[in-house]
């Protein structure tokens, strides 16, 4: 079958380019569902205009995703020790299917993802995630059937591998190759998935925090050996003039986790929309099989909210009313350094305060607290050296930590919630007396 290259339009990345054989996983039932799941789930009732789908970030991310396997595979920018470790890099035969394969994980990586995205997780069984549903999308018949036919056929495996990786796929096998191929898509210093998403949320949301030279960074990475002693594994890493644009990556990330993906009113909207769920689905749970998670989408959610706020004997109603009518809780309280220096859990000594003041019903806590800021990858210096990131970026060494807290509160009380805790912040939040 002759593979006729085809041009999608695309505001990041201008065209996104895929063949026949590729468009066929484009046409399938479980890719063309990703229409109709929003990327930030209810942002847009906050930022508008941040309407985009998982569709079209999984495009972006498979762009992406060929660019970088290109610059790291190209004979000029493969170092010998790396070229004696991984012997598919000097395989044309093996270049040219796992370029396929690499392609198609990251068009594949988002397949599982729920209705609303990560707003809707938690409403999943216990053990599950939208990583292994996408697993038993890409092993499903109708895929795998996909892959079959392709030229080369893919093995359904190698993509699963790779559209997760590791840490999702703890229960699979990965050589070197195929450890180094899952970070292009999935790496938490420079997967793809991440770089997509940065640049097309912010576009959408309408903030610069997102932006930084991608073109620059994905033209200097390399795989390199990390770590330290004889067995070095490789990785995927960055020469040294492309240092400044991997910081700028990372401090993007954390600009947009501060300012966007953290913003109060989104985190709220996101605790109202679990509530609702938690009320509305049979045992406060998605099922798991395909064919419903394929049957779910933002589309049918949507109808029930609707539906929900128009009944007030709907156990979701209120839920549905918050996000439907635009009277989301309020912030009460939110995380203060000067505070928690006097206490480490001040924010959780208001919650419940809060709680036994108003009502465990008229009271909301959110908090997160990133596991790690620091990002250890190697680079390769001017002089050949390959070392750590950390001994070279000052900017990576002080990164901080995306912390928040808030307490929220139905906004029919904020106000004299305010006056509460104006009169009783300092003696709530005092510091814990040693036992």
């Amino acid at each position: 079958m002759n593979k006729h290259v085809h041009e999608i339009r695309d505001p990041i990345h201008v065209f996104v380019r895929v063949d026949s054989d590729e468009r066929a996983v484009l046409d399938s039932r479980p890719f063309q569902r990703l229409r109709h799941i929003h990327q930030l789930a209810l942002t847009y009732l906050l930022y508008p205009a941040a309407t985009h789908k998982r569709f079209e970030h999984s495009l972006g991310v498979m762009e992406l995703a060929g660019r970088v396997f290109d610059v790291v595979t190209n004979p000029i920018n493969v170092r010998e020790n790396i070229r004696k470790t991984l012997s598919e890099i000097d395989n044309p035969g093996d270049l040219l299917y796992w370029r396929r394969i690499v392609r198609m994980a990251a068009l594949c990586h988002d397949m599982g993802h729920l209705p609303f995205s990560h707003a809707a997780e938690k409403a999943l069984p216990e053990g599950w995630n939208h990583e292994r549903l996408t697993r038993d999308i890409i092993r499903s018949p109708e895929i795998e059937e996909i892959f079959k036919k392709m030229t080369p056929p893919l093995r359904a495996e190698d993509v699963e591998k790779l559209a997760v990786g590791q840490k999702e796929g703890k229960d699979l096998t990965f050589t070197n190759w195929e450890r180094v191929l899952s970070e292009i898509i999935v790496g938490d210093a420079f997967g793809v998935d991440r770089m997509d998403y940065l640049l097309r949320d912010s576009y959408h949301a309408g903030v610069a925090y997102g932006r930084f030279d991608h073109v620059r960074l994905i033209d200097t990475l390399r795989i390199l050996p990390s770590g330290e002693g004889e067995s070095r594994e490789p990785a995927l890493g960055v020469e040294e003039g492309g240092l400044h644009s991997a910081e700028a990556l990372l401090l993007a990330r954390f600009y947009m986790y501060s300012q966007v993906y953290f913003h109060p009113i989104r985190r709220i909207y996101d605790i109202h929309l679990k509530d609702f769920l938690t009320a509305d689905l049979p045992s406060g749970k998605f099922p798991t099989d395909l064919v419903s998670h394929l049957r779910m989408t933002d589309n049918e959610v949507n109808a029930r909210i609707l539906a929900a706020e128009r009944d007030p004997d709907h156990p979701g109603h209120d839920a549905a009313r918050r996000i439907v009518l635009h009277k989301h809780y309020k912030v009460l309280y939110q995380r203060h350094p000067g505070d928690v220096r006097i206490n480490p859990d001040a924010v959780k000594e208001i919650f419940k305060a809060a709680q036994e003041k108003y009502g465990a019903e008229k009271v909301r806590l959110d908090s997160y607290k990133q596991k790690q800021a620091l990002m250890s990858f190697p680079v390769l210096c001017k002089d050949d050296r390959v070392v750590t990131a950390d001994q070279l970026s000052e900017v990576l060494q002080h990164l901080p930590v995306v912390a928040v807290d808030y307490v929220f509160i139905d906004p029919d009380l904020l106000n004299d919630a305010i006056n509460w805790l104006k009169s009783n912040r300092e003696q709530l939040i005092q510091a814990p007396r040693e036992i």
